[in-house]
């Protein structure tokens, strides 16, 4: 989705890294997501009766799964320097919203001018809570029945490593050499 928002808007284009903080007793069922400066969003009332030695461990293996990622798919590389820039942080669909709020303290962390949330699905209340917590959202389809990304896509998967390091390759081959400046940078 990053790809073809950038692509159509010749905006620059990274990987912002957040995981989803997932029970290890029911992967489907999540209590937040942490992003990858250790911006963290909790659902308290999903974590009740949950030991807290438990959710340190689920955080810390997020934490080194979010590490390898940084590794795999940005070759180690910082974000790059988000103030002062307009950033759209761009998702598959927000169900719960975790991942998202987690990117967008990221991006309030690191001063960004306006966050701008782009998502092709969402239900209607989340869509509310989190653009009263950003500069805009766009979202092209709330469902009146929401239940998950999911439904909306004819064909749904989890993106591959290999297949986001082939987009990234692609982006970085059509870019090289490319020195427009985008808002006084280059």
């Amino acid at each position: 989705m990053g790809y073809e928002v950038a692509r159509t808007l010749d905006a620059d284009l990274s990987l912002v890294i957040v995981r989803k903080l997932l029970f290890t007793d029911n992967p489907e069922a999540g209590f937040g997501a942490i992003a990858e400066d250790g911006s963290t969003i909790i659902i308290e009332e999903a974590t009740s009766g949950v030991p807290k030695d438990t959710l340190k461990r689920i955080i810390e293996f997020q934490q080194e799964e979010i590490e390898r990622r940084i590794q795999i798919l940005r070759n180690g590389e910082p974000l790059p320097d988000l103030q002062g820039r307009i950033v759209i942080l761009v998702d598959d669909g927000i169900a719960m919203g975790s991942t998202m709020r987690a990117a967008v303290e990221l991006c309030k962390h690191r001063e960004a001018a306006r966050i701008i949330v782009a998502v092709p699905v969402t239900g209607a209340s989340v869509a509310r809570e989190i653009g009263a917590l950003v500069d805009e959202i766009v979202v092209l389809k709330k469902p009146h029945y929401f239940r998950a990304v999911a439904q909306v896509y004819r064909n749904w998967y989890d993106v591959s490593d290999q297949e986001v390091l082939e987009l990234m390759h692609t982006w970085q081959s059509a870019t090289r050499g490319n020195t427009r400046d985008v808002e006084g940078e280059k």
